[in-house]
């Protein structure tokens, strides 16, 4: 039995939709890759929900539509509770395809509609026709927002160029103490427009976690490495984390996170030894 600690309230993002998301949500990349661990991960994705982390991020390229499946089962019961967030790929894009991948995608997660749909990266199809699917898959009821992943500033504007582009909601993109290349353009850019940042990778894959700086900030606050990562990317104001969590105590320690504030002298030496970017920088993925 988990005890659930008792911890700040869980802050809010709006989307330009008004639709609103907590700003740490649950990521779904690499989990039901191991029949063992199921349990485990379904376990911690509803204890994830319990705390208020109720924003779950998922793709079809996870697993090949396996980790849908999962979210799929973990939601039961709690599909009310949930902003269910899932991602086409670029193959997947044209019109005709997009309407048949959503379709895919709700059937393994359970459920009639999505709260929003992303285009994982930009490929071949022509945005347009990707952006006439989101519409009528909008217009059917099948999903209540879309936006993007991966998507650079001449990306976005050419986005916003297309008939309905200026719709999108957020562009999700790799973001942590490692990649902060879009602090120098697309952040800007997005907080101009109003468009939010979902940060993926908030912790880098857990490469972050042996940094001598993280750890002595942590050894600070009585926190962990991946706290102290996760509480710089929630700092800033219309960003948020998507961190994966596929165990019950990296679910408890992730939540935690928003118990922690950094200090100017924190951030000072986080800037030291990650220093923000003074030019562009290509995008950073994963």
């Amino acid at each position: 039995m988990v005890t659930l600690k008792k911890t700040r309230p869980m802050r809010l993002l709006s989307l330009p939709s008004e639709d609103q998301i907590p700003v740490l949500g649950q990521g779904t990349w690499h989990l039901a890759e191991d029949p063992s661990r199921r349990a485990d991960e379904i376990a911690a994705m509803r204890i994830g929900i319990d705390l208020g982390m109720t924003l779950i991020d998922t793709a079809e390229m996870y697993g090949n539509g396996a980790a849908e499946v999962l979210v799929g089962e973990a939601i039961m019961g709690h599909r009310d509770e949930v902003f269910l967030l899932s991602k086409v790929l670029p193959q997947n894009a044209t019109r005709r395809a997009t309407l048949a991948a959503c379709e895919r995608s709700l059937k393994r997660l359970r459920t009639e509609a999505l709260d929003l749909y992303l285009l994982h990266w930009r490929g071949q199809a022509p945005l347009a026709e990707t952006l006439e699917a989101f519409d009528l898959l909008m217009r059917t009821g099948k999903i209540r927002n879309w936006g993007v992943s991966n998507f650079d500033v001449d990306d976005m504007e050419d986005l916003i160029a297309v008939r309905g582009g200026d719709a999108v909601v957020a562009d999700q993109v790799l973001y942590n103490l490692a990649h902060r290349g879009i602090e120098f353009d697309l952040l800007p850019w997005c907080r101009k427009l109003g468009i939010p940042i979902m940060a993926y990778s908030p912790i880098e894959q857990g490469r972050l976690l042996a940094h001598p700086v993280l750890r002595a900030i942590a050894d600070k606050h009585g926190a962990s490495c991946a706290q102290v990562a996760l509480a710089w990317v929630l700092r800033l104001k219309g960003v948020c984390a998507i961190a994966q969590m596929g165990t019950l105590e990296h679910t408890m320690e992730n939540r935690g996170a928003l118990d922690l504030t950094l200090d100017t002298e924190d951030l000072a030496a986080l800037d030291l030894a990650f220093p923000p970017p003074d030019h562009k920088q290509p995008l950073a993925v994963h």
